[in-house]
């Protein structure tokens, strides 16, 4: 195998991973683990899994007080509050939509560099944001009336979070080797979810999960334990490291092109695993939408670094 060819094999595994992790963290939220305990878990966890993947290869770890408040940034809201309010969209409204509807970040990222950065961007934004809300008014107006408003502004969130993940990201990586500023970013997450579990009584604490309790699936009854670390590891750590590697050998604007598979992938996953079915006419805007964010991705995509996607 070619490096190019290298290259996409890894995308697709960083797309499969996050599309199936949607699917498994649903089920965990369906078993009585809340929205914000699974972000403090997922961030602890690949936290730890990342200061390992840093320190067997010998990356160095320590980052510049300058960039603290921008890590600070990159952790609470772009990893931690976004966490958070993606598992709070997939448990209340069907699994694709809430990834479409986060996945327009790119959308907001190159709205606020044109309006507010004042940065150029080519012409074709204006008809990706139209051609975006096109779509996605089509996608959730079919079934806009049976929709969890705490849902849809869940995702709504979560777009903004992520939108600040961009941003902040590629200035981060720009600089700095992307294992290392992942591994702060999940680092601050954590700090930031432990703290406020000792003020906010909907965060269990860790020691009070019952990682031994039978899950039901489909296919087979598991441990909660066995789920969660499929959540951190196979859903989040290994695509993530799968993605970023791939920058290695693929550009990285192909990269976060190819990224947007995973809204697809989790919209099979929710009909597959969830019966959450979309219309013909569904499916339309779902492309659409899909077509709006990349052309978004491709009005500011010559000269800025890409971030993985961490869903």
């Amino acid at each position: 195998m070619n490096r190019r060819n290298l290259g996409y094999a890894l995308v697709l595994v960083g797309v499969v991973g996050f599309s199936l992790n949607a699917g498994v963290s649903r089920i965990v939220l369906d078993n009585g683990i809340g929205a914000w305990t699974l972000a403090e878990l997922r961030a602890l966890g690949a936290a730890a899994l990342l200061l390992l993947i840093v320190l067997v290869t010998g990356r160095r770890l320590p980052m510049p007080r300058s960039e603290w408040p921008r890590l600070l940034l990159y952790g609470l809201v772009g990893l931690g509050l976004l966490q958070s309010f993606y598992f709070e969209a997939i448990a209340r409204i069907p699994i694709g939509l809430a990834i479409l509807i986060e996945f327009l970040a790119p959308v907001w990222v190159a709205l606020w560099a044109r309006l507010v950065r004042k940065q150029q961007v080519r012409p074709i934004l204006w008809p990706a944001l139209a051609i975006t809300l096109t779509g996605l008014a089509i996608v959730a107006g079919a079934q806009f009336e049976d929709l969890d408003p705490i849902g849809l502004l869940s995702a709504l969130a979560a777009g903004w979070c992520f939108a600040v993940y961009f941003l902040v990201g590629e200035r981060l990586v720009a600089d700095h080797d992307p294992f290392v500023v992942s591994f702060w970013g999940f680092a601050i997450a954590a700090a930031g979810w432990m703290a406020a579990a000792l003020i906010v009584p909907q965060i269990v604490p860790l020691w009070d999960i019952d990682y031994t309790q039978a899950v039901t699936t489909a296919a087979f009854v598991v441990p909660m334990a066995a789920l969660l670390l499929w959540v951190i590891s196979l859903g989040t750590v290994v695509p993530f490291a799968s993605e970023t590697a791939a920058m290695r050998w693929i550009p990285a604007t192909t990269v976060s092109v190819l990224a947007m598979l995973e809204p697809i992938g989790a919209a099979a996953i929710g009909w597959w695993w969830f019966d959450e079915r979309l219309t013909a006419f569904q499916i339309f805007g779902a492309v659409l939408v899909l077509a709006g964010i990349t052309m978004a991705l491709l009005s500011r995509a010559d000269d800025h670094p890409s971030v993985a996607v961490p869903e």
